[in-house]
C-alpha cells in the first residue's frame, strides 16, 4: 500500500470516529486514543509522510483535554463552523456600535463575559427575574477574575511606557518586603 493511502486512511478513520453521532465522549476518546497510538507506532510505514503523521498526532494530543466536551454536553457545537457565525455576528455588531475597524480592547479584556451576554440577549429578552436568579458567588468570582486580568493589562502598559521606572518600583517593593517589621 502506498504511504499516502495509508496516511489518508488514518486521517479518514480519525474523522469518522470524531463524526460519530450519539456516542459518549469516553467511547470516542478510547477509539481515537487507540488510533493515535497505532499511528505513532506505525508511522514509518507512511514513508516520507511520517512527519505529517507525527504532526497530526501531536496537534491532536494538544487539543485532547477539550476535544470531547461536545459529545458529553448536548448544547456544545461539534465544530468551530457552528460557532463562527455567532462570533462573526458579535464582531460585526461591536464594530458597528463602536465605529472601530478592528476589535475593541474591551473584548480582549472582558470577552468571556461580553460575548456570552451579547449572544444571550439575541436569543431572548433578559429580565430582572433572570438577573435575580443568578448565582452571586459565581458573579463575584467572575468579577474578581476579570479584575485580575485588567490589573495584568495595566501592569503591561506601565512597563511598556517606562520599563526602567517600572523595574525600579518592583525592586523597591522587593526590598521593602525583605526588611524586618
Amino acid at each position: 500500500m502506498a504511504p499516502i493511502y495509508l496516511a489518508f486512511g488514518w486521517i479518514h478513520l480519525a474523522a469518522h470516529d470524531l463524526g460519530l453521532e450519539e456516542t459518549s465522549g469516553a467511547v470516542i476518546r478510547k477509539k481515537l486514543g487507540g488510533l493515535l497510538g497505532a499511528m505513532r507506532r506505525h508511522r514509518t510505514a507512511a514513508g516520507d509522510r511520517k512527519g505529517a503523521v507525527d504532526h497530526f498526532v501531536t496537534v491532536t494530543r494538544s487539543y485532547w483535554p477539550g476535544l470531547f466536551a461536545c459529545y458529553d454536553t448536548a448544547d456544545v457545537p461539534r465544530t468551530n463552523n457552528d460557532l463562527e457565525p455567532l462570533f462573526g455576528s458579535h464582531r460585526y455588531h461591536e464594530r458597528r456600535a463602536s465605529g472601530r475597524k478592528g476589535g475593541s480592547p474591551g473584548m480582549v479584556l472582558r470577552g468571556s463575559v461580553r460575548l456570552v451576554a451579547g449572544l444571550a440577549t439575541r436569543n431572548r429578552e433578559v429580565t430582572a427575574a433572570d438577573l435575580d436568579a443568578a448565582d452571586r458567588e459565581e458573579w463575584k468570582r467572575t468579577r474578581a477574575e476579570l479584575e485580575v486580568r485588567r490589573q495584568r493589562r495595566v501592569e503591561r502598559r506601565r512597563f511598556r511606557r517606562d520599563p526602567k521606572e517600572y523595574l525600579k518600583a518592583l525592586e523597591n517593593k522587593l526590598i521593602q518586603s525583605g526588611l524586618p517589621a
